[in-house]
């Protein structure tokens, strides 16, 4: 059965689809589903991040945070906290404001809208570090999060950039003002003779008079 006969008669009905779909190479579309499993999800799982049911934070000691701070083992490639956040580094502005607050990693890699300190902690063990979430009753989670609170009283966000001297302000001693000789032309005919006595620019030199011949190289 030719292609054209195929197409005519699974328009009108005639034909059934199995019959259409072994005449029409491009009926199964092998790109159709499954979905790409990359596109569009988050790159971990929220529920990972997110403080469980009943979990209640409890003090941490600082120093154990701090030594923890700067442990490599602690991931799976190498790095620590201090390896990112060394004097401050890589911290947004919000990193000033109070726990809980949306932070662009958490939210652009779990979906998650607003995390809690601790939420955060066990964020950067999955995605930076590359290693599992602490236990939520540990004594380490704990130890980090008195520790980074400690490092966010201390954090100051970067302030405005100062203004660029070189912008254009209206100071600007190159730009057009009135007091231009060259730069205004009257609005009104009985301004003329007064515009051409304070303008220089408005007799032209090159024009044809009476007594001087039209420039030879202007346009005829």
């Amino acid at each position: 059965m030719k292609a054209a006969t195929v197409l005519l008669l699974a328009t009108l009905g005639l034909l059934s689809a199995p019959a259409f779909a072994a005449g029409n190479p491009c009926a199964k579309n092998p790109c159709a589903k499954p979905a790409n499993p990359c596109a569009g999800k988050p790159a971990i799982d929220a529920k990972l991040i997110t403080r469980p049911a009943g979990y209640k934070p409890v003090a941490g000691d600082a120093k154990l945070g701090e030594k923890l701070w700067n442990d490599t083992k602690l991931s799976t490639n190498g790095m620590s906290c201090n390896t990112c956040h060394a004097n401050h580094g890589a911290f947004q502005a919000s990193f000033a404001k109070p726990y809980p607050h949306t932070v662009a990693m958490a939210k652009d890699q779990a979906g998650v809208k607003t995390v809690h300190l601790d939420e955060m902690i066990q964020a950067c063990m999955l995605m930076p570090m590359a290693a599992k979430p602490l236990p939520w009753d540990s004594k380490e989670l704990a130890g980090l999060v008195a520790y980074t609170q400690n490092v966010q009283k201390t954090f100051k966000p970067a302030g405005k950039a100062p203004a660029n001297p070189c912008s254009a302000k209206p100071a600007n001693p190159c730009a057009a003002k009135p007091a231009n000789p060259c730069a205004m032309k009257p609005a009104m005919k009985h301004e003329m003779k007064k515009e051409k006595a304070m303008n220089p620019c408005a007799k032209n030199p090159c024009a044809a008079t009476a007594t001087k011949a039209a420039n030879p190289c202007a346009k005829k």
